[in-house]
C-alpha cells in the first residue's frame, strides 16, 4: 500500500472513531510532510532508520512538543497500518 493511500485509509477509520476535525486536520499536516520526504513510497519498505534520519532532520527546527506531535502521528500511522494487516511489521 503506498503511503498517501494509507493516509487516505486511516484518516476515513479515525474520521468513523470519532477523532476531532482538529486533530484530524493536525495529522493531514503530519501526513503530508512524510510523504513529501519520502515521496509515495509503498508503506512496507519504510524503515526505523529511515524514520529516525526524518525526525533528525527535520526535528532540528521544532518544538519539543512539535516534535512530539510528529512521532506520535507516525507511531499512531504506522500502529494502525500494523493492526489492520498493511504491513507486517511495525518500524515505528
Amino acid at each position: 500500500m503506498l503511503l498517501s493511500k494509507a493516509w487516505e485509509t486511516y484518516e476515513s477509520d479515525k474520521r468513523i472513531e470519532g477523532f476531532s476535525p482538529q486533530t484530524l486536520k493536525a495529522y493531514k499536516l503530519q501526513a503530508t510532510l512524510l510523504i513529501r520526504y519520502f515521496k509515495d513510497i509503498k508503506l512496507n519498505t519504510i524503515t526505523t532508520v529511515q524514520l529516525k534520519e526524518y525526525l533528525a532532520k527535520s526535528g532540528g527546527t521544532l518544538k519539543p512538543s512539535s516534535l512530539a506531535h510528529r512521532i506520535r502521528f507516525m507511531k499512531s500511522l504506522f500502529r494502525w497500518s500494523h493492526e489492520e494487516g498493511h504491513i507486517s511489521k511495525n518500524p515505528a
